[in-house]
């Protein structure tokens, strides 16, 4: 009871500063091995061979998801405030207005939509995004690739590669005051 007395009081703008650095930094650091493992998965007939330079679809697949899990922690008032300031900041990064960013951000939404249908599991869905993405069907054994299928271990060891850049919005709320 008392820590909640101590707790820093963040404001909305301030999560998302914290947000946005934090998603990036950990994009940033982590696709390098993301890459790796991706290239030397054993699902696939031969390496995808993604270089650690290919990382604009992995960023964008990657906040995406995250903007989706921000509205199951937040009341929608307040999500759709964090979120709204998270695209400034993330528009301002990439040089692009908040118009655009938030058009790229529907557009990836309704992918990931698209080929996770019709489950509703996020984290499945961004491992199919990047299946998708990254063109790795064209990498698979005969079987997956003729039904233009994910193999399905390669898609329970991607889920749990995801799961490390998925943001943790329970240590956040457990130091500080939303």
């Amino acid at each position: 009871m008392i820590r909640s007395f101590l707790k820093k009081r963040l404001t909305d703008n301030q999560l998302a500063n914290i947000f946005v650095n934090g998603l990036l930094e950990v994009i940033d650091n982590g696709f390098k091995e993301v890459a790796s493992m991706i290239n030397e998965d054993p699902a696939f007939d031969y390496s995808p061979d993604i270089a650690p330079t290919e990382i604009d679809e992995f960023t964008m697949i990657i906040i995406v998801g995250n903007l989706v899990q921000l509205e199951s922690h937040f009341d929608y008032n307040q999500a759709v405030s964090v979120e709204s300031l998270i695209i400034q900041k993330f528009a301002t990064i990439y040089g692009l207005t908040e118009t655009q960013f938030s058009d790229i951000i529907s557009d990836y939404k309704s992918f990931i939509s698209r080929v996770n249908y019709p489950s509703k599991n996020v984290l499945y869905g961004m491992s199919k995004a990047i299946f998708h993405k990254y063109a790795l069907n064209d990498f698979q054994e005969e079987y997956f690739k003729n039904m233009q299928a994910p193999n399905p271990l390669f898609l329970k060891r991607m889920d749990e590669i995801v799961s490390n850049f998925i943001w943790n919005w329970d240590a956040v709320e457990k130091k500080y005051k939303i």
